[in-house]
């Protein structure tokens, strides 16, 4: 623990010097600044407290086994000061467990809203109802959190289901949630088309992109080739007298967003720019995961969209991720957006696979 008291100690000395710096006159006059210091001084916050709660513990710990060696004339206070100490110890524990995963490398997009796809995949019709009971799923969790939906782009199907729906769900740290929901997710139910009875196997794919902001990523105007055309669908004769509908090419990546749900040609744009952000940077980050990948398998898997993750099996009423394991009975209440149990199994698993893996590097 020597070295992770040392760490330790130097957040607590960036943590005085931020609020230092945070009651600087001059610094709360450069907003820009002011803003950047504060929020790095509210995320070392919680583990600067933990800290200073252990070293509280840890003393306490001492004095208590200090008064035991000096022998208790009363039995009933070294029983009092016997019990303690086991408190003490579990608390100590616990504690000591908590500042090892604060410590941890945070992932810099943890704190992002999201732009997440869903498609309907292998299975037809069957596919396209899974996509759109998975975007009823993520809405209702969504919901639940208290974060925002916005439907960005769709292509529905004649059954009612969805080829592809593309969301922005924003709020309090979306990304570090849903992250976990990237890849392959399996179906097994009878479908409603089928008269047999017999349970078919479909899949839908989702994928989670963090929302980038022009500073996270730089895309030369050069590499981005955008046409313009008339929209099809719905909308009477302004779509037979305007080229509003976009579709813009990132050349190096081949990348192709289209969008054509809003009435002006500008409101377009500016969509499909903040769809093709964070696909070139989700194109980027993935060949950098592949290659950590190539030396390190992560628990939680490389994220591919082709992974397999979970099954869902309706005649059972069953849910199986398959990265670590979890297999749960209440597939009727995870439909219905209760999906804190899974993100919080997945969010523990990678903080233990990460702890080894920093344990392993030690």
């Amino acid at each position: 623990m020597d070295e992770i008291f040392d760490k330790l100690q130097s957040v607590v000395d960036r943590y005085d010097e931020l609020n230092e710096l945070i009651s600087d006159p001059e610094v709360i006059a450069d907003t820009q600044k002011f803003m950047k210091l504060s929020k790095e001084e509210a995320d070392l916050r919680d583990t600067v407290a933990a800290f200073k709660k252990y070293q509280k513990v840890n003393k306490q710990l001492d004095d208590d086994k200090e008064m035991l060696r000096e022998k208790i004339d009363d039995s009933d206070l070294e029983t009092m000061v016997k019990d303690e100490i086991s408190s003490l110890t579990e608390q100590k524990k616990k504690l000591e467990d908590q500042m090892k995963v604060m410590l941890l490398p945070k992932d810099p997009n943890d704190e992002k809203n999201i732009i997440m796809e869903i498609h309907g995949a292998a299975g037809g019709d069957e596919g396209s109802l899974f996509a759109a009971d998975l975007f009823s799923m993520y809405s209702k969790y969504a919901e639940r959190q208290g974060w925002k939906v916005q439907i960005i782009d769709k292509n529905e199907t004649e059954v009612g289901g969805f080829k592809e729906i593309v969301l922005m769900i924003t709020g309090d740290k979306v990304y570090s949630k849903l992250k976990y929901e990237n890849g392959a997710h399996r179906v097994q139910r009878v479908p409603v088309t089928e008269s047999a009875g017999r349970v078919h196997t479909s899949t839908a794919t989702v994928g989670v992109m963090p929302e980038e902001e022009d500073v996270d990523i730089d895309i030369d105007p050069k590499d981005i080739r955008v046409d313009v055309y008339r929209s099809s669908g719905a909308g009477g004769q302004h779509i037979n007298k305007t080229s509003s509908a976009v579709r813009m090419t990132h050349l190096p990546t081949g990348i192709v967003v289209a969008m054509q749900d809003e009435r002006s040609q500008q409101q377009n744009r500016q969509k499909a720019m903040k769809i093709l952000k964070a696909r070139v940077y989700d194109y980027y980050a993935q060949q950098e995961q592949d290659q950590y990948n190539a030396e390190r398998k992560s628990a939680i898997g490389t994220g591919d969209r082709s992974e397999r993750i979970r099954t869902y099996n309706y005649p059972q009423n069953r849910v199986t991720d398959h990265r670590i394991g979890l297999t749960l009975n209440k597939l009727d209440r995870i439909m219905n957006g209760e999906l804190d149990e899974i993100i919080d199994a997945l969010i523990v698993s990678d903080q233990a696979k990460k702890l080894e893996n920093l344990t392993n590097e030690e």
